[in-house]
């Protein structure tokens, strides 16, 4: 007997049991397959995300100028800001509390009237003669030190 007489000789009788379980068994293994691409994707997603850049911060501390724009970085994590546009001394400046944490800096300023506000930026850059930062609301910044 050849294959096809061999295939066409069985009687054609079709087990609803059997193809139920099959179904089961298919869903299964979409539900699998689906799983596993979800995971590869999760995966990949996460490997792509770049590593926060981590800054020096002893870089930080010292007189900061953009312009007429003054930042004053103290090691104890305290500082001033001041502008000498607006006939402001830096005996006069507004004092501010900060921390950098890899690329995180935080500036929380200190109000004569009490209260504070808080401002986060993201560092791109700290030599020992520049600094950049920027906002989440697209403003950069950019610093020269004028002295330690």
């Amino acid at each position: 007997m050849t294959r096809m007489e061999n295939y066409f000789s069985k009687p054609m009788f079709i087990n609803t049991n059997q193809i139920h379980q099959n179904t089961k068994v298919i869903i299964a293994n979409k539900s699998s397959l689906y799983f596993a691409i979800c995971m590869f994707v999760s995966f990949l997603v996460v490997s792509c995300q770049p590593e926060l850049t981590s800054f020096d911060q002893s870089l930080l501390t010292g007189k900061w100028k953009s312009g007429t724009l003054y930042y004053k970085y103290l090691a104890n994590g305290t500082g001033g800001t001041w502008d000498t546009a607006d006939n402001v001394t830096e005996a006069e400046a507004q004092a501010f509390t900060w921390t950098l944490v890899k690329a995180e800096l935080t500036h929380i300023h200190v109000l004569q009237m009490g209260g504070t506000v808080p401002k986060v930026y993201t560092v791109t850059e700290l030599t020992s003669t520049s600094l950049k930062y920027h906002d989440d609301f697209g403003v950069s910044f950019s610093f020269t030190k004028v002295s330690n």
